[in-house]
């Protein structure tokens, strides 16, 4: 971007990672911005003729705003600074359905778009193939999709972009299923009732406030699915991209699936439920203790084999998913041609409000560096 000018940006959802976004944007001392609309779940804030948006106040203002959510008119406003010859970006913090929808016409109306909202690029392949097509004019990207602020889609993308095979892409990719089981599968063993793990973890906020919502695999199954739609030799013989209904295909095994319909829609519930399982989480613990393993629940893409799963596994006690992860951590390893008998390793903190907004940030400032 020439010197001297802003990247004009509309933050939708100023949550945990939004207000984050928010933040490191305004801290950011080498590139500016300007902010033209801001938005909560109920209300929104826009610059008026006389009046701009105070990148210091502006929680103030958007708190005090009676101007209900128009994303419709988010999208004109960012449509007409385009006209003008002006670079806009769409940030969608949001995990909303309905947003990303949005990102097909937002893009073909030349506004670029930066989000860690997985729905767009996980769901069904025609939405995706909607986004990608409608790339040509607008950008988007989403680097915080898969593993927060880890550079796992930008390093996934210069493998495939730069000529490489990927041959097997497999980690740990929920921070949350890392800390479960890195206590309760621990390579120096471990007593505590999976039950009790999970308790904790749902109290230090690791887990959704149903820990259900991370416990059926879903979340891993949609990172898996970014990823797969990414690598070229997934696609079909007519060149469409794979997992038709998205993370809906991959063969996901979740592990609340005897959990009664009262626990999976309740947090509570779910946790009264859950010491149920405990003995069989031991039993499955204890035998891979036994043969020197531990468990993990790991994504994998088996380009191959045009194999994409999420399952609990058993590693040795000397692989690094066994010992390299502590806390939350996500590891991510690529084989592939170029790599084949030493993988590419990416691990650190796959989760948390500010490691995510980095990402986010990261992405948008890759649209303005020269």
């Amino acid at each position: 971007m020439e010197p001297g000018k802003y990247l004009q940006v509309a933050v939708v959802g100023v949550g945990g990672v939004g207000t984050q976004v928010v933040e490191q944007l305004i801290a950011n001392p080498i590139y500016g911005f300007q902010l033209v609309a801001l938005t909560s779940s109920k209300r929104m804030l826009q610059p008026t003729k006389d009046l701009c948006i105070n990148p210091i106040a502006w929680k103030d203002a958007l708190n005090a705003s009676e101007t209900p959510v128009d994303l419709s008119a988010v999208k004109s406003t960012l449509q007409e600074l385009v006209k003008q010859g002006k670079k806009a970006v769409f940030i969608d913090n949001t995990s909303s359905q309905d947003v990303a929808e949005m990102y097909p016409a937002l893009l073909s109306a030349g506004i670029d778009v930066v989000t860690p909202n997985k729905k767009a690029f996980s769901g069904e392949a025609g939405l995706y193939q909607a986004i990608v097509q409608a790339s040509r004019s607008g950008r988007y990207l989403h680097e915080s999709t898969v593993g927060a602020g880890l550079p796992i889609i930008s390093t996934l993308r210069d493998l495939v972009e730069t000529g490489d095979k990927v041959v097997k892409i497999e980690g740990v990719f929920s921070g949350t299923m890392s800390y479960i089981f890195n206590n309760f599968s621990a390579v120096e063993g471990s007593d505590e009732s999976f039950s009790s793990i999970v308790k904790g973890a749902r109290a230090q906020g690791y887990t959704e406030p149903n820990p259900a919502d991370d416990l059926n695999g879903a979340d891993v199954a949609r990172k898996l699915t970014i990823l797969a739609r990414i690598i070229p030799e997934l696609k079909d013989e007519q060149g469409n991209f794979p997992l038709l209904h998205g993370y809906q295909s991959v063969e996901t095994t979740s592990l609340i699936q005897d959990a009664p319909a009262s626990a999976v829609s309740n947090g509570d519930e779910f946790m009264k439920w859950l010491p149920e399982q405990d003995a069989h989480f031991s039993q499955m613990r204890e035998q891979a203790a036994n043969e020197g393993s531990v468990l993990r629940y790991v994504g994998v893409v088996d380009v191959k084999n045009k194999v994409v799963k999420a399952e609990l596994a058993k590693y040795p006690k000397t692989h690094p998913f066994a010992t390299s992860l502590g806390g939350s951590d996500n590891i991510i390893m690529f084989h592939t041609e170029r790599y084949g008998k030493r993988p590419l390793i990416v691990q650190g903190a796959g989760a948390g409000n500010d490691v995510t907004a980095m990402g986010v940030v990261s992405d948008i400032l890759k649209l303005i560096r020269p």
